[in-house]
């Protein structure tokens, strides 16, 4: 099984970044605890602040790997380009967020992409990453 993980826009900021809503540990550490977690599947991980380079990550694996967890960051809530990318492919994409969207700001809690997604994830820090790879279990 093949597994790609997708993170947004400054989500490379992780473990710096706002530790009272983001947390204190960068994606790396935690993307190694992942590995360790599911030994069986193979994953990747992309982090992009450009949105046309998470698009084009997309196409590329998008017909080939079992599922794609996303983390589209800021635009989860305006890229209209991300969610026709989305439905524009073959493997299915489960959106997830670090944070409870809907505990802030009201503009985050409309995502674009959801439609085009298996499913939603949102608030329970980096344990949305292995939740989402357990739906594809």
């Amino acid at each position: 099984m093949k597994i790609q993980i997708i993170n947004g826009p400054n989500l490379n900021l992780l473990g710096k970044r706002e530790p009272g809503i983001y947390g204190s540990e960068g994606f790396e550490p935690y993307l190694e605890t992942l590995k360790s977690l599911f030994p069986e599947i193979e994953i990747s991980y992309f982090q992009s602040n450009v949105e046309g380079e998470m698009i084009n990550k997309l196409h590329e694996v998008g017909f080939d790997y079992d599922g794609i967890v996303m983390n589209a960051g800021a635009y989860t809530h305006t890229s209209v380009a991300l969610c026709d990318a989305i439905a524009a492919i073959k493997t299915p994409v489960i959106e997830v967020h670090i944070s409870n969207v809907y505990s802030r700001e009201s503009f985050r809690h409309h995502s674009m992409m959801a439609k085009s997604c298996k499913g939603v994830i949102t608030g329970f820090g980096l344990k949305s990453y292995e939740l989402a790879i357990r739906s594809f279990l």
